[in-house]
């Protein structure tokens, strides 16, 4: 009996509520990435993003992390942009052909820095909350919160100055841990956080894709007026 009863009080704190932030990441890459399946993910995401006033944009990604390969291809107003990366090569073209002017890269952001740029973020949104546990995230504390009219366990995360300076804050359900929205602040220039800079990210629906949870709606607003920025939507 008493070793019963040792078994149930064991079960019982590890089955309870996370006391940490860090605990609550981790029930949240439970939630989203079971087995583990972000670190050699593999395959292909269409996003279709919508934003005001504007036409929308296609953005065809092929991800191989084990290979180290990224493949974007964005069409924008009948203009086919692609960027291709493995490893330290970097191929570019436009509408398809590789005979392009500089004028034509500078204008249009063709260019391999830019590639880089796209890949570290679609990696970062795409693998969160997963990317929450890289070396450069700085975990911060947690707080109980509520946030567009729901209460969440909220983390605040920020990050080593070599990978950049903003504030983010994270929203995790109460009972899945699924990872339901997200902002980020700006800094001033004494180093404090600037309320008025930044956005939120609202999160909506779940599509798996190779074994990973990830939102099917990621929709974009200002922290300052929640002026409506756009919607990504994954196809």
């Amino acid at each position: 009996m008493k070793k019963l009863f040792l078994l149930l009080s064991i079960l019982s704190v590890s089955c309870g509520k996370p006391e940490t932030a860090s605990e609550v990441i981790e029930r949240s890459i439970a939630f989203h990435d079971p087995e583990n399946n972000w670190n050699k993910f593999q395959d292909s995401l269409t996003i279709r993003m919508s934003m005001p006033d504007s036409k929308e944009r296609i953005s065809k990604i092929y991800l191989d992390r084990t290979g180290k390969q990224f493949v974007l291809n964005m069409i924008e107003e009948n203009i086919s942009k692609t960027y291709f990366l493995h490893g330290d090569t970097c191929w570019l073209k436009l509408n398809g052909s590789s005979d392009f002017s500089e004028a034509e890269a500078d204008d249009l952001g063709l260019t391999c820095e830019r590639a880089e740029l796209f890949k570290n973020y679609y990696e970062y949104l795409y693998g969160l909350p997963m990317k929450l546990q890289d070396e450069a995230a700085i975990i911060g504390e947690l707080e109980k919160t509520e946030f567009m009219g729901k209460k969440y366990l909220k983390v605040r995360v920020t990050y080593d100055e070599k990978v950049g300076n903003d504030i983010w804050f994270f929203y995790f359900d109460f009972e899945t841990y699924a990872l339901e929205a997200y902002q980020f602040y700006k800094k001033d220039e004494s180093g404090k956080m600037d309320t008025n800079s930044g956005e939120y990210i609202l999160l909506d629906g779940i599509k798996e894709v190779s074994g990973v949870k990830i939102p099917k709606e990621r929709t974009w607003y200002y922290n300052s007026n929640e002026e409506l920025l756009g919607t990504d939507f994954l196809e």
